[in-house]
């Protein structure tokens, strides 16, 4: 303990040692500039509204930023004076000087009267239209810091607003479009809001035709002199606006290039057109189809201009994954002297075919580490309607590096062929779509092998069919009305009873399911402007009730197709996540994952591919992967079981809760503070089997069973902390995780915070949990 105490005590007078030991590097006369204070009417008790955001807001403004700092210490400017004036422009020290130190920022640098007006400005754009903001410095050991006291005198209102009073069209449409002003009366002066209502009009002519118009086109006038911190506003159009920018256009010519580049320019263009609707297309390669255009080029001949359809258009052309370049043109007719507008449109189409080669590395935490390879051919415009087919193949490989089947290789090969329709394909019916976004009908068929080394195999054949759409950037819908999935293992007749003794019979049982599924999803992640975000994932999945209507029973009662057990369910899942940014650098992020399943017929639960599972690097991080549940039952209290048990516990149930503060330690390393609780249960306990001619007893899973009344004393909880390099195109991610709460235990001593010692090296090896992941958990 002395020791500890010792080291500690060395360790904070280092730190101190460093701090102040930056000062020293200076050169006489040179000051540490160490930052920036705003005092908000220091003089008066008058406080003003959000006056601590107020005041950070305009300690950012200031110039220049001091040098970096982590917990008062600043290590990039010690690293810098450490290094020392290099010798030669190269070599270590000029490489730790120059890129991994910061040079000091001193008082020198600092600009009084700049940073005052910057920060009157401010003010005064916030409405304190008599502001004053007034700066000094302090000087203290070397180190200086500047001070700016702003008095901000009271807030003006807004006490009318004025729109165009003539009666021409431009100022009519403006008139019309008021009750949609951001501007309200009674509402604070705000620069930011005048600028954006100067958009909001400029959207709305647009819409109507006013291609040329712009939002500097308007001004608003603001008289402060009515008294009372009052103001009037006036919206005009300038005197100024140009011709061109106060009349609507319409649309006169579409022309479309399909196959365009630079150096074909000259010759596209003298080619004789192919006359389709109402689009002359150029392309004597006959690249598209001419059909394709209806669904991507939203305008009409002789209809107004209007920027949704001019959105909608281009968006759909990026995303159909056709073009790697999309232009539109919009040239006006005589120069301006007229009111209409020739389209152009410049494609230029991806390489018809192209290869994709992926590795991938896994490190589980039930000690599995591998990795995978995947290759993928694409085949772009298939039948010249932009349709798409990927076939890929890959493999990996598995391998147990610690536990009690250590030693234990598995290894995948998987085959896929997926094709991409861009348009819904419905029999007898041509639905049509008018969002922004590419309604897709895909196909797909896969075959995959999975050899858990000298134990078993699984052959699982799957085919799809459905449609993707998007209702808009925040909701997407995925619907496959055909799905069907069998999968049959293969393994050596004389492990066959052993298997089933290690609690794998779900495994071996063949499985075919014949149904549907539905999936949506709902994000607003993509807002950088929200600081509370959400996503949320609803997935409903059937098997068996269409087919199981026309399949008979067989002599022991079961439905069978192909001598198959027909598996028929309902499975529904739900996943919520919610993140709140507490700052700019710390999030709090939270899920909650609730999921499912009813079988009937041929079984009470779930086929195993179908059912939840707990545990694992983005579950239950406290818990190995597929360890934990059902219920109370721990597979390794299970005397009847090989101690070499593979854990594939797995649930027709499933509650699972995460929340996790992530923060930001220095440049793209990322620290978190998590917690986790959940489990999963069968719908009916399992009781066992009895033995048959081609299997043997089994004893069952005591504690699997779901009752709502217990479940909440039956939930798993583990606790941890992390480390994440987020460079934003990936992320890794170490987590470390121990168990606070393990429901197989017996009730009242589920709670083992009192059995939690991190010194004890056999406490750590049973209870500390590894994961590393790619992405982040949630």
């Amino acid at each position: 303990m002395k020791n500890l105490i010792k080291l500690s005590l060395f360790i904070l007078i280092c730190l101190v040692w460093a701090a102040c030991s930056n000062t020293k590097y200076l050169k006489p006369g040179q000051n540490l500039y160490t930052g920036a204070e705003v005092k908000i009417n220091p003089d008066s008790s008058g406080r003003i509204d959000n006056e601590k955001d107020v005041k950070a807001t305009l300690e950012s403004k200031t110039r220049p930023r001091p040098n970096k700092s982590i917990l008062g210490l600043k290590p990039k400017l010690y690293i810098y004076n450490l290094a020392g004036e290099p010798k030669k422009p190269k070599g270590f020290k000029h490489w730790l000087r120059t890129k991994v130190g910061e040079p000091p920022v001193l008082l020198d640098q600092v600009k009084l009267q700049y940073n005052n007006d910057v920060l009157t400005s401010y003010l005064i754009s916030q409405g304190y239209l008599q502001s004053v903001v007034t700066g000094d410095t302090v000087i203290k050991d070397r180190k200086a810091k500047a001070i700016y006291t702003a008095n901000t005198g009271d807030r003006y209102k807004i006490k009318s607003v004025t729109f165009p009073k003539d009666t021409g069209n431009l100022s009519a449409i403006i008139n019309e479009k008021k009750g949609n002003s951001l501007i309200k009366v009674g509402d604070f002066y705000d620069l930011d809001v005048f600028k954006n209502e100067r958009i909001r009009i400029d959207n709305d002519l647009k819409e109507l035709g006013y291609f040329y118009f712009a939002p500097d086109y308007l001004i608003l006038q603001v008289d402060s002199t009515i008294g009372k911190n009052l103001v009037d506003i006036t919206v005009k159009v300038k005197d100024i606006a140009p011709d061109a920018g106060v009349k609507p256009y319409t649309i006169k010519n579409i022309n479309i290039y399909p196959n365009y580049s630079l150096r074909r320019d000259s010759a596209l263009r003298k080619l004789t057109p192919l006359e389709y609707n109402d689009f002359n297309i150029y392309d004597n390669r006959n690249t598209f189809k001419p059909r394709i255009f209806d669904r991507l080029v939203f305008f009409k001949k002789g209809e107004t201009y209007n920027r949704t359809d001019h959105s909608r258009s281009l968006n759909r052309m990026v995303n159909i994954n056709a073009f790697q370049d999309v232009r539109a043109e919009f040239l006006p007719l005589d120069s301006f002297k007229n009111d209409e507008l020739d389209l152009n449109i410049y494609l230029t189409p991806l390489k018809k075919n192209s290869l994709s080669f992926g590795v991938t590395g896994t490190s589980k935490s039930n000690n599995f580490v591998g990795s995978e390879v995947k290759v993928t051919q694409t085949t772009r415009n298939l039948f010249r309607g932009a349709e798409q087919l990927d076939v890929s193949v890959s493999g990996g490989f598995e391998t147990q590096v610690s536990g009690a089947s250590k030693g234990l290789n598995s290894n995948s090969i998987t085959a896929e062929a997926k094709l991409t329709f861009p348009r819904f394909i419905v029999p007898f019916y041509k639905p049509k779509s008018t969002t922004a976004f590419i309604p897709k009908t895909i196909t797909s068929l896969s075959y995959q092998r999975i050899n858990r080394g000298s134990l078993y195999g699984l052959n699982s054949f799957k085919g799809e069919f459905g449609y993707n759409w998007k209702e808009n950037i925040h909701k997407e819908h995925t619907f496959n009305p055909i799905s069907i999935n069998y999968v049959k293992s293969s393994v050596d007749s004389a492990k066959r009873d052993s298997l089933f003794l290690i609690g794998l019979r779900n495994i071996l049982e063949p499985q075919f399911i014949i149904g549907s599924n539905y999936n949506f999803t709902y994000s607003n992640q993509m807002d950088d402007s929200r600081r509370n975000t959400t996503y949320f994932s609803g997935s409903l999945e059937t098997g068996g009730n269409v087919w199981g209507a026309f399949v008979g029973k067989n002599d022991q009662g079961r439905k069978q197709l192909f001598n198959t057990d027909l598996s028929q369910f309902v499975r529904a899942e739900l996943d919520l996540r919610d993140y709140f940014k507490i700052t700019r650098n710390v999030t709090w992020a939270n899920r909650l994952n609730i999921g499912y399943g009813y079988a009937y017929g041929n079984t009470t639960s779930l086929p195993f591919v179908r059912q939840f599972f707990a545990g694992g690097s983005n579950d239950i991080r406290a818990f190995a992967a597929r360890s934990l549940g059902p219920g109370t039952y721990y597979y390794k209290n299970d005397a009847t079981l090989n101690p070499n048990v593979i854990p594939d516990q797995s649930g027709d149930i499933k509650l699972m809760l995460n929340s996790e503060l992530r923060f930001k330690l220095v440049s793209v390393l990322y620290g978190a503070l998590f917690a986790d609780a959940g489990n999963i249960w069968l719908r009916k306990e399992d009781v066992g089997t009895p033995a048959t001619a081609d299997r043997p007893a089994t004893t069952g899973r005591p504690g699997s069973g779901f009752k709502a009344s217990r479940a909440l004393s039956e939930l798993a909880v583990g606790t941890g902390a992390g480390l994440r390099v987020d460079a934003t195109i990936f992320v890794i991610r170490l987590d470390v995780a121990f168990p606070v709460r393990k429901p197989y235990l017996a009730s009242g001593e589920r709670w083992v915070f009192d059995k939690i010692a991190f010194g004890d090296k056999e406490w750590r090896s049973e209870n500390l949990i590894y994961n590393i992941g790619i992405g982040y958990p949630f």
